[in-house]
């Protein structure tokens, strides 16, 4: 544990929230110069996460909400036969920690895929700070109101579509995220393992190997291995209707 705490960095934040340029994921649009600065003595600090490393684990004392910066992360939890459950990936411009709220103590942990950074944001001043600035209220809301509605995404998944249309919606809102931070929505690198994947979605690696090449054969995707094309993306949308993604 020594040494996994050792790797992750703590660093003085050199880029400030105002001129960042996943404020707008992040932060409520318009918010004024003053409101900003203001924000910009909260976050003062970021955190360097090697690939494979935690940067909480389940068990651990809540103090603080984590903005991705760069990178990519997934959360998981211990089943009681000591098997890995996922319970999702998040990317640059999303916030991990939320679990730890209600109980004051963090439920799941959260694994670096690849070398990322987080914004590290004290909780307790920024319950103090979103009483005053009512537009950073609403935002902490929105943030939490968007996994509410992811969680019931997933549910619905498991619930209620088969093995190709699990994997279709998570790819297309993959995509989607990707798109909303200006990256190819076509084009993308899977930073997890088909292996994390079936464990998100409640399928077999078999299974999930074998959804990628069916889809490849049909010409859907073109897959070499981890780099993903997406050729037809009306086909993915069509498999999986108007379920949200």
């Amino acid at each position: 544990m020594a040494a996994a705490l050792a790797a992750i960095r703590i660093e003085p934040f050199k880029v400030a929230c105002s001129s960042c340029n996943l404020r707008e994921l992040c932060l409520p649009v318009g918010m004024g110069g003053e409101q900003l600065e203001r924000l910009d003595e909260l976050v003062g600090q970021r955190r360097s996460v090697p690939r494979g490393e935690p940067l909480f684990r389940a068990g651990d004392s809540f103090q603080s909400l984590y903005a991705v910066r760069t990178g990519f992360f997934k959360t998981c939890v211990a089943s009681e036969d000591g098997r890995e459950q996922v319970t999702g990936f998040q990317m640059a411009g999303e916030v991990l920690g939320l679990d730890g709220i209600g109980t004051e103590r963090h439920t799941c942990d959260a694994v670096a895929l690849e070398d990322s950074q987080v914004c590290i944001i004290p909780y307790q001043q920024l319950e103090d700070l979103t009483r005053e600035l009512s537009d950073l209220q609403r935002q902490f809301h929105k943030i939490m109101s968007r996994e509410i509605v992811r969680d019931h995404g997933v549910m619905l998944l498991l619930g209620s579509m088969r093995a190709e249309e699990r994997l279709a919606a998570f790819l297309l809102n993959l995509t989607q995220r990707l798109r909303a931070r200006g990256f190819s929505s076509s084009s993308l690198v899977l930073r997890m393992t088909r292996e994390e994947i079936g464990s998100y979605l409640g399928l077999k690696l078999e299974t999930v190997s074998r959804a990628f090449s069916k889809f490849q054969d049909d010409g859907v995707l073109e897959v070499k291995q981890r780099q993903i094309t997406v050729l037809d993306p009306a086909k993915l949308q069509k498999l999986v209707g108007n379920a949200p993604c």
